[in-house]
């Protein structure tokens, strides 16, 4: 089951997730709610706000053999009204202040 599935992401984190996670929480965000692991149909997404409809995807290598099911998620996500931000996990280890910046810019867009 999805919120099973869900609830076990959550315990095993990354630590590119541990450390997004850590910086979004509790409205931390000029007050934008970010959830982590949720279902959205028959997927999990990492991280969405649902008052922006803004969905960010962490991606470890094992993302580099799964294009086309990312890609097939990241099309239905869209077509449920999400915009989909992805990046790799060294990315919001090493480059912070651009993946804020960009993740704030894609708020504000609303």
């Amino acid at each position: 089951m999805a919120s099973e599935r869900a609830r076990a992401l959550r315990r095993n984190l990354t630590d590119a997730e541990r450390f997004l996670w850590a910086k979004r929480r509790g409205r931390r965000f000029a007050e934008f709610k970010f959830r982590r692991q949720q279902p959205i149909g028959k997927y999990i997404v990492d991280f969405v706000c649902f008052e922006r409809k803004l969905i960010v995807k962490l991606d470890g290598s094992q993302h580099v053999d799964q294009r086309d099911y990312d890609d097939a998620r990241t099309a239905w996500l869209g077509t449920q009204g999400f915009r989909v931000l992805r990046f790799w996990n060294h990315e919001v280890l090493t480059e912070w202040n651009v993946i804020d910046e960009v993740i704030w810019a894609a708020l504000q867009a609303g």
